[in-house]
């Protein structure tokens, strides 16, 4: 194959395409596509399926041949579903975009219903790329969706995004599962879908796919000054704390410039360090809201939501003696305001659609291809927005569905369910839940807060920059769920700690990447594409989607690091004072591994050194090097060879002993198997630090090669803090997952 076409556009939308022009790009310097790449078989393509149905699709079809693959070329979209590649194509029909552009009309944007309606070309253009790009998903050489392909719950999206760089999702009829939505609100007809022609398929729209160009921010305004919203108090009190230009960030324009002129270092290819392409199409801003709904508030307060004031908010937030430590004035805007703190736990600064809030992949005996049956409780956790905090968001099969900061009892062989009582070690919840432990606002607050539903609410399910979800109660961090966190051992995944990942679409694709590097990515040195890492010139760093690879690693993905490389990372927030052990996760089965110093601290300009040099190539059994192996100091023995459970725990504490810990029981390599990273001898932990923390400092570590090989290799997994009260319990030691 000789042309892979990528597209790359800002996203359009319906008021400002009529207003702006928009900019589109590609990653190569061709202006034409190369057609002697096109089939020249007999059957048909996309393209001309839709010309042989030119009575239903006549005016797409005008439009395909109008409408330019990018702003620097002279290709058509026409050429584009022509040539070989994987498409999927939401074609709609003559009477979808006749409506489309009745409902133009009506709004007043256009003078007649019709395409000599338009006041300028350039307003006109702008439309009928609306409609084009908005159509087409380009898989690139990977996937096109039939729709035994499509998301299965709904709400989830495509894997790939549409030619507007828009990604879709999909919900399906609770009577009629046949009747599928696109975004909640554009219908696939029952008769014409699954079109398979040689280069992708074709699903005939009954509507124009037109998702809102708002931003969460023009969402609020709009709530605010217009009514007819479920959300109004929470729009009043985002905007009122000065949240309105941080929500309004759809896109790093400096990021952006810099493209167009080629100014991004690209580091390689992972194997061969030739030229691989860069990380991201653009550098893109997300934002997810937790949000109570009017009713709740209505409830709360006794008063319907439009008589309910901010101020009225934040005295119910003193009166329960939420944020003690926060000032009780009226500077909102501040993050050391107490209505400030009480917003901003509700926001998190990327957009996780609803399949990635909690991500489910290879759990112990759980298969992400075949199964929808949770195996064992999983959980992430997220730093807010404001005064940085812990959101912990946990899905279980016990759970039926996701929930905020829920912590049930669970069956994970200590306590009452270890061998000495009721012997359970299958990681699922009892049905009891976690004593409440000092102030809270709910009296079954242990029990969590639902993540609801937004289907049918086209406006709150997602925008252009960000998603709200509606909770059904009050969402507050208090000293209980403090407690809480800090009474469980917390497990980060690295790459739920950089928002970019998942804004950008680059976060657990449940497909390889469309094009270019297939199954990685690498980032740059001359630009911080991460707002929390900075890298050194010499670091060539990759984020590897590890998908069907069977890799000793948590949700399948790792971070790859080559290159004399140095990096700084910053850290979660720990949920409250104490002594805690920071761990990194390490897979040392390859001689590809190297050596670093670890750096620690809360000073990011002066951290002293955590510890001697952190050698990967030290496995459970052995030490890994590229001519010879030598014996392990770890002291690692496998569950089976040691038998009962007393010689297990004896193992383990040799192993912390020597700084060290085995994997855990939660994950296998192969998803769906029950063999897990515990029992491999060449994936345990390391304990890096042992320290006091204070949940008020921000916390960085930094890795620097000690090596000259600039080809061995830094791994990134996971991450965890575990305070004193969890490893060093005598009543209930750590549990194995």
């Amino acid at each position: 194959m000789k042309t892979i076409i990528r597209i790359y556009q800002n996203r359009l939308g319906l008021l400002s395409m009529i207003l702006l022009c928009t900019t589109l790009w590609m990653s190569s310097c061709k202006e034409h596509i190369d057609m002697s790449d096109r089939f020249t078989f007999l059957e048909e393509t996309v393209w001309s399926y839709l010309e042989k149905n030119d009575s239903l699709y006549s005016e797409y079809i005008s439009l395909l041949k109008t409408v330019p693959i990018s702003s620097i070329s002279t290709s058509t979209v026409a050429q584009l579903l022509s040539a070989r590649g994987h498409y999927t194509c939401f074609a709609p029909n003559n009477k979808a975009i006749q409506e489309y552009l009745d409902s133009l009309y009506r709004k007043g944007l256009i003078t007649e219903p019709s395409w000599d309606g338009f006041a300028t070309e350039r307003a006109k253009d702008s439309i009928q790329k609306v409609i084009v790009y908005n159509s087409i998903i380009d898989g690139g050489d990977v996937i096109y969706y039939d729709i035994a392909n499509f998301p299965t719950r709904n709400n989830d999206e495509f894997s790939v995004s549409n030619m507007n760089d828009r990604r879709l999702s999909v919900v399906r009829d609770s009577l009629n599962p046949d009747i599928i939505l696109i975004n909640g609100e554009y219908p696939i007809s029952l008769k014409n879908r699954d079109i398979e022609a040689i280069n992708g398929y074709v699903h005939e729209m009954e509507t124009v796919i037109a998702p809102s160009n708002e931003t969460i921010t023009d969402i609020l305004r709009t709530w605010i000054n217009e009514g007819g919203s479920s959300y109004t108090v929470m729009a009043r009190l985002v905007l009122a704390c000065g949240l309105g230009d941080t929500l309004s960030k759809v896109r790093d324009e400096v990021f952006e410039q810099m493209m167009l002129k080629g100014e991004i270092e690209d580091i390689g290819d992972f194997k061969t360090n030739k030229e691989s392409g860069l990380p991201s199409d653009h550098r893109n801003y997300g934002f997810t809201i937790f949000a109570e709904p009017d009713q709740v508030w209505e409830a709360t307060l006794g008063k319907s939501a439009a008589e309910i004031t901010v101020d009225d908010i934040k005295n119910y937030v003193v009166e329960h003696g939420l944020y003690p430590n926060a000032k009780n004035d009226d500077n909102y805007e501040s993050t050391d305001n107490v209505l400030n703190q009480f917003v901003t736990y509700h926001i998190l600064p990327e957009y996780l659609s609803r399949d990635k809030l909690v991500i489910h992949y290879n759990e112990k005996g759980y298969n992400y291809a075949t199964s929808r049956n949770y195996t064992v409780a999983t959980e992430e956790f997220y730093t807010t927005m404001g005064k940085r905090r812990l959101l912990k968001l946990y899905e279980s099969f016990e759970s039926n569905g996701i929930y905020l900061n829920r912590f049930p009892v669970l069956r994970n062989g200590r306590g009452k369910f270890s061998s000495e009582h009721l012997n359970i070690n299958d990681y699922h919840e009892s049905g009891e839940f976690k004593a409440l432990r000092g102030s809270y606002l709910h009296a079954d607050e242990n029990l969590g807060i639902c993540v609801e539903d937004n289907i049918g609410d086209a406006a709150v399910a997602s925008v252009l920059n960000g998603i709200i979800y509606p909770i059904g109660k009050v969402l507050a961090y208090t000293e209980n769920i403090a407690t809480q966190l800090k009474n469980q051992r917390l497990r980060f995944e690295v790459a739920s700690m950089l928002p970019e990942l998942m804004n950008n679409q680059l976060r657990r694709p449940m497909s390889n990447y469309p094009t270019r590097s297939g199954a990685y990515r690498g980032f740059p040195t001359n630009y911080q594409f991460f707002n929390s890492m900075e890298l050194k010139e010499g670091t060539r760093f990759y984020y590897l989607t590890g998908l069907g690879s069977n890799w000793m690693n948590w949700q399948g993905d790792e971070f790859n690091i080559k290159g004399k490389y140095e990096f700084t990372m910053e850290l979660p927030p720990v949920p409250m004072a104490g002594h805690y052990e920071l761990r990194l996760a390490v897979q040392s089965n390859s001689n590809l591994r190297g050596m670093c110093q670890v750096y620690w601290g809360s000073d990011k300009n002066n951290l002293p050194a955590a510890g001697i040099p952190f050698d990967m190539r030290m496995g459970g059994t052995q030490r890994h090097l590229t001519n010879e192996n030598q014996p392990s100091i770890v002291g690692w023995v496998s569950d089976a060879e040691l038998g009962d459970e007393e010689a297990i725990i004896e193992c383990d504490k040799t192993m912390r002993n020597n700084g060290f810990m085995k994997a855990p029981e939660h994950y296998s390599p192969t998803p769906g198997s029950t063999s897990t990273a515990r029992q491999n001898a060449d994936v345990n932990r390391r304990i890096i630090v042992s320290a006091d923390m204070d949940p008020d400092k921000t916390y960085y570590i930094k890795f620097k090669s000690v090596l000259d090989d600039v080809e061995k290799e830094h791994i990134l997994d996971y991450m965890e803090y575990c305070a004193k009260e969890v490893y060093d319990n005598p009543e209930e030691s750590e549990d194995i997952w």
